[in-house]
């Protein structure tokens, strides 16, 4: 092995020769890096082929052996992988978050190493070409299918590729091979595609003095390689994506790497747009929804280099980044950062955590900034850069508010045969506001953040509600597919003629974007409408689709969910109405207020952005709260400031710190006697506690029962060791599961 001197004295290992002891580290859940013979010369950082349990996986170099055993029981390195490398500080990281989440290393790894294809030889498939010659019947899931392909450039797909992106049976793709929409090529190895886009200022945006300024600000930590962040606070329209883009470009040109996290890939609509027109080229953009060979060749780019500037979601921090100089997150506030599937981590908090490795900027841009975001400004250690008007002129709108104890909404008659009358839940004024604005030729949009037709199905006589029979939730009803969905598992069922306990008749409660649009239809019946949510909008396509419509004003009245409160730029559009203001403002979650002022600020910075003044209605039963009253006011500081004293005083995040642990189980009676053995055995804290354990708020989810504590602890207290080590004093039973949630965002 090759030792070289590093600063202050301390030495280190940099390269490995042939037959050295390398400890190795395995992505999988529980891994803490094992021992290894090297098969050849080798770094700390190189990706190698090993086995463990006679099973191969991609590891990592991270340091040298140092289990003590005999070399004869040391297994060998299949492969080294000349495949790019993680750098020392990658690794440190790794290792950082994996004491700040309580993940294993392995299992933080695992999010690194989630293409295996990469280090295989390109397979060898039958692949296919969409026909776009066709002159087929074009059903929505033939146009799903159209879509997956048109989002990946029209490269040619397996059959798999196609079921996996466009969420079409195989039945489908059979029929539409059949029919020669889909036309099969040779089968071939898949060439790769290293995207080699070059980018440069196309002179095509100006920027403001204001605008200059924050760039300029940022564009200095650039040039000098150090950390620091940036909070890129500015109102709905005032350019902050041209801010950034001016930073990104920056980095790009001084060689190194740069990535665009954005909370939603669906953000891309529009801002693919505005980047080629910005760059010359447009970027490269990460999700889940690409095909196999697609994420194969953008991880071997990242991997190699040969790609320097990625759009992605919470996923992308964990490409395989050289030399990255710059990372840039996007409506930082946005709760969708926060993944809770594979380990539980904060996307913005595990990106400032490595660029502060790294040393290397970070901007976090936002209208409406998370409190512990301007908890750090206000402290120090983040640096803000205000853009207080909107670019090119536009005002902002109008925000005032509906009493709806006052104004009762008014009934309409649905198309049956007895015109059956139900209750409206729009009131007279907001009807009259949509009809002023379609008879000034301009458009609308209604946002309720609900999903489907009806929330809740109950009987009227015995109180029997639909529920899940694998979570404990009541089924939505969903008009357009005429079925009950679970929200938490997808689940489906037929909707119930009669009660299945008493026979009697059953009723739908409460309202979803489908019953507005049934509204809307009803009483403005020649407007032309168009619903957005996740049922609706099942790709960027799909997406890119609407948002043409509405620019070419094929749309009237456009219905939707928090995907239409991002990022979305609709010259046309002057009146926004929230249909229900008062829906997230009460629950659990002590963010409930802040979560719902960021909504519905984003919400209400949809109208007016183009020449034409805004206006936005927010329907509500409590005009008096402060939450509505700071977005009427446009007041976000002081709600902010009232916000912060009332978790300082409650000891909530960021005066304080939160460690949510999920106990799940198969059943009932194992659940509970884990939870009472960790209950025995959990320690008493200085300066917290310990709570729980208690059912969760959902309590069933796919048939596994589930359980919370929670750890709570000072500011800075340093909770995880101590979590840590409670946990390991009770075995863990089999089919039990245990998941560490630092400072929750979800508390169901």
């Amino acid at each position: 092995m090759i030792i070289e001197k590093k600063k202050k004295n301390k030495y280190f290992i940099t390269m490995f020769r042939k037959d050295d002891i390398v400890k190795v580290l395995i992505p999988n859940v529980i891994n803490r890096g094992y021992d290894y013979r090297l098969c050849e010369d080798a770094e700390i950082g190189n990706f190698v082929r090993c086995s463990v349990m006679n099973r191969q996986y991609i590891g990592v170099i991270v340091g040298a052996g140092d289990s003590g055993l005999d070399i004869s029981k040391i297994k060998p390195i299949i492969e080294v992988c000349r495949l790019g490398k993680l750098s020392e500080t990658d690794i440190k990281w790794i290792y950082k978050m994996s004491e700040w989440t309580l993940m294993a290393p392995g299992a933080v790894l695992r999010l690194i190493i989630n293409v295996m294809d990469a280090f295989n030889p390109p397979p060898t498939e039958q692949l296919y070409e969409y026909n776009f010659d066709n002159t087929c019947k074009m059903t929505d899931a033939r146009q799903s299918v159209c879509d997956a392909f048109e989002s990946n450039e029209n490269e040619s797909m397996s059959v798999n590729d196609v079921i996996n992106i466009a969420h079409v049976s195989n039945s489908v793709v059979k029929t539409m091979i059949k029919n020669g929409i889909l036309i099969p090529t040779q089968q071939r190895e898949k060439s790769e595609n290293n995207f080699n886009y070059e980018y440069k200022d196309t002179g095509s945006v100006v920027l403001n003095d204001e605008q200059k300024l924050a760039a300029d600000t940022i564009g200095n930590a650039i040039d000098k390689n150090e950390f620091s962040v940036h909070l890129l606070d500015g109102i709905t329209g005032s350019g902050k994506t041209q801010v950034y883009f001016d930073s990104a470009l920056r980095a790009y040109n001084k060689g190194k790497s740069v990535l665009l996290m954005m909370p939603e890939i669906a953000l891309t609509a529009q801002f693919m747009g505005r980047f080629k027109e910005r760059f010359g080229a447009p970027p490269v953009v990460w999700h889940s929804n690409l095909t196999a060979a697609r994420r194969r060749n953008i991880w071997r780019g990242v991997a190699n280099g040969s790609i320097k500037m990625v759009v992605g979601t919470r996923s992308a921090l964990f490409l395989p980044w050289q030399d990255l100089g710059l990372i840039v997150i996007d409506e930082e506030h946005d709760t969708s950062y926060k993944q809770e599937d594979m380990g539980n981590y904060h996307a913005r908090d595990m990106a400032i955590l490595r660029a502060k490795i790294a040393n290397i900027p970070v901007i976090l841009a936002s209208a409406t900034p998370a409190l512990e975001t301007m908890y750090n400004v206000s402290i120090g250690k983040y640096k803000r850069l205000r853009l207080n008007s909107r670019f090119g002129g536009a005002t902002l709108p109008n925000i005032e508010t509906i009493d709806m104890r006052e104004q009762k909404p008014e009934s309409y008659k649905i198309n049956t045969e007895d015109e059956k009358e139900v209750n409206g839940n729009l009131s007279p004024q907001l009807c009259d506001e949509i009809a002023n604005t379609l008879a000034d030729k301009k458009q609308v949009m209604l946002f309720i953040n609900r999903r489907g037709f009806a929330p809740i199905i109950q009987c009227k006589k015995c109180g029997w509600v639909a529920e899940c029979p694998e979570c404990s939730i009541g089924m939505t009803y969903h008009k357009h597919i005429g079925k009950m969905v679970c929200h938490i598992c997808g689940k489906t069922a037929e909707l119930p003629k009669l009660c299945p306990q008493c026979q009697n008749e059953v009723s739908m409660r409460g309202m979803g974007l489908e019953k507005i649009q049934e509204e809307i239809n009803a009483k403005f019946p020649n407007a032309k409408t168009a619903l957005v949510s996740s049922d609706t909008i099942m790709s960027r396509e799909a997406l890119e689709r609407l948002v043409h419509k509405m620019e070419t004003g094929e749309i009237d009245i456009i219905i939707g969910t928090q995907i239409l409160a991002k990022g979305h730029h609709f010259p046309n559009l002057t009146l926004v109405g929230v249909v229900d203001a008062d829906m997230g403002l009460f629950g659990t979650d002590f963010r409930a207020g802040e979560h719902t002022f960021q909504q519905l600020f984003q919400v209400a910075g949809r109208a007016g952005r183009g020449e034409f003044p805004g206006r936005v209605l927010l329907q509500t039963y409590q005009p008096e709260h402060p939450v509505i009253k700071a977005i009427c006011a446009g007041d976000r500081d002081t709600l902010m400031t009232a916000d912060m004293e009332s978790r300082k005083m409650a000891k909530m995040p960021p005066f304080g710190n939160l460690i949510a642990v999920i106990v799940e189980a198969d059943k009932e009676s194992r659940l509970k006697q884990y939870c009472e053995q960790l209950a025995n055995v959990a320690p008493t804290l200085d300066k917290g506690k310990i709570m729980g354990p208690i059912p969760a708020q959902i309590y069933q989810i796919r048939n596994w029962y589930r359980m919370r504590f929670l750890v709570i602890g000072e500011a800075r207290s340093n909770l995880q060791p101590i979590v840590s080590n409670w946990l390991s004093k009770i075995k863990q039973p089999v089919n039990v599961r245990v998941k560490i949630d630092v400072n929750p965002q979800n508390f169901m």
